[in-house]
């Protein structure tokens, strides 16, 4: 399998380059060549079998260049690391008593060492990055750029953190992400890491990135130190393809709890920021998974909503911080690979971006819409709306959500309202309540005034009878590493600065 670029056609290269490349040359996303299949008996087989085996049997197809022990270690390894046995348990939910044929199944993402779903790729990504070093005889460091709005940046520190011939820089909005989310990274520990604040929305942040990733001289200046970019977000093809994995485990698991016979299709619903993870469903489709419906969840930064809906993508809007703020994003970077595998056209794609990055907005044409229309389906929740989800979720079924879970249950229930479309639906629950225990509590209607947001671990646990993670609970005690805070117009420089010591 080899890897070419969404804007232009270019030498295609092996998953390893890609990997390490994590942008193309052209400033485009890397897609692989063709999307593999996976026959309903080959699913069948995976039913039982542990998550590394099913994870070894999906990447394999995707990167041919390592061999199957090679991804079946590195996945060991990498979910040694989660907190349960089967990795990404599912909490299979009846809505309705009197009829238990229509389930939601949420699929527990969340159970890895930073608590939040990009635990599965960033677990994964560095055993990969570090094969990808030898395979290609790299004798380069790499330094992995990240913009974060929240989860991605701890995770991936997590992953990185003295891995040899990495070093990991990871910028964060400045007040855009949770008090948790923000101790998380500030007090990572390593030899190879910086986290720094950037004084702006996750877009300035995102943008900052991309920039420094397309500014040749500073590419230059970084070789000159025996130094090369690459990127953890999942823009890098390393970083999505292991998601695509927990959509077969999440459908083997509706087979063995006989929610659904091998074949029958599931709809799959994503809370949905930079449309990396709901595009690991649509390759999960592509490959041949029974899905319907891919429901696209947004909160009130609703951009894909409205995209999916008039085929407009219009970033010309006002920003909204909301309690799920991994969601609170108005340039979701990887609908540009959708884009390229539904149009089938780089000069296509290229339009579409470079008006974007002129104009902020871009229109989609009648036949490609059409073809969007029969695979998504997309809605958003407003703030109250997700408040009473996590409220009405406790109260029924006494299982608590975050808010990004929150959201895309809303959307899941207005689906069914709107079209009565009852199929099973898998929805991916991206983070662990524990991780915005402001907006649970509050949800659930508690004060949390005044309250620290360590504390209000306690209060949460208390209240529902769940435990606190442990890395989590360990924060009280943690040391602040990381205080370095810049405009957005600076970032470029403190990259070099890092790279320089």
């Amino acid at each position: 399998m080899k890897y070419i670029s969404t804007r232009s056609k270019i030498t295609p290269v092996d998953s390893a380059v890609a990997i390490l490349k994590g942008l193309a040359p052209d400033g485009g996303l890397f897609v692989p060549e063709s999307i593999p299949k996976i026959k309903l008996d080959e699913i069948n087989k995976v039913v039982d079998k542990p998550y590394a085996l099913c994870a070894g049997e999906v990447l394999k197809r995707f990167l041919t260049d390592y061999t199957e022990n090679e991804l079946f270690e590195c996945a060991e390894l990498a979910y040694n690391w989660f907190d349960v046995r089967a990795k990404v348990p599912m909490s299979i939910l009846v809505q309705d008593p009197k009829n238990p044929k229509f389930p939601i199944g949420i699929t527990e993402l969340w159970h890895g060492p930073t608590y939040a779903f990009k635990d599965v790729a960033l677990q994964m990504l560095p055993r990969l990055m570090s094969l990808a070093l030898k395979k290609t005889g790299e004798t380069k460091e790499i330094l992995i750029l990240v913009a974060t709005s929240g989860d991605t940046g701890k995770a991936a520190l997590a992953g990185f953190a003295d891995v040899p011939q990495t070093r990991i820089m990871v910028f964060y909005p400045n007040g855009g992400v949770s008090k948790i989310q923000r101790l998380q990274m500030v007090t990572q520990t390593g030899g190879n890491v910086n986290v720094t604040a950037v004084n702006g929305n996750f877009d300035d942040t995102q943008t900052g990135v991309k920039n420094i990733f397309n500014d040749e001289k500073i590419r230059e200046q970084l070789a000159a130190s025996n130094i090369k970019l690459s990127s953890a977000n999942s823009i890098n093809w390393g970083r999505l393809v292991p998601q695509i994995v927990y959509y077969f485990t999440s459908y083997a698991d509706f087979i063995r709890t006989k929610q659904v016979k091998l074949g029958e299709p599931v709809n799959i619903a994503v809370p949905t920021g930079n449309f990396g993870n709901i595009l690991a469903a649509y390759y999960a489709k592509r490959m041949g998974l029974p899905v319907k419906r891919i429901i696209c969840a947004s909160n009130a930064n609703n951009v894909l909503t409205e995209f999916f809906k008039t085929g407009v993508y219009n970033r010309n809007r006002e920003f909204h911080k909301t309690i799920s703020p991994s969601m609170d994003i108005l340039i979701s970077s990887n609908l540009e690979r959708l884009l390229y595998h539904e149009s089938g056209y780089t000069d296509t794609v290229n339009r579409f971006m470079t008006q974007l990055n002129e104009t902020g907005t871009y229109k989609i044409d009648a036949p490609l819409k059409k073809k969007l229309d029969k695979i998504f389906h997309a809605d958003f929740a407003t703030e109250d709306e997700t408040s009473h989800m996590i409220k009405e979720m406790f109260s029924q079924f006494k299982y608590l959500v975050d808010p990004h879970t929150a959201v895309a249950l809303k959307v899941v229930s207005n689906y069914r309202r709107d079209t009565r479309d009852m199929t099973p639906v898998v929805v991916a629950s991206t983070a662990s309540p524990f991780k915005f225990t402001s907006a649970v509590l509050k949800a659930l209607g508690q004060t949390t005034e005044g309250v620290d947001d360590l504390k209000q671990l306690d209060t949460l646990a208390l209240v529902s009878n769940w435990r606190i993670p442990t890395n989590l609970a360990k924060l009280a005690g943690a040391k602040i590493l990381h205080t370095d805070v810049c405009e957005k117009e600076e970032m470029a420089e403190r990259v070099l600065k890092f790279a320089a010591n």
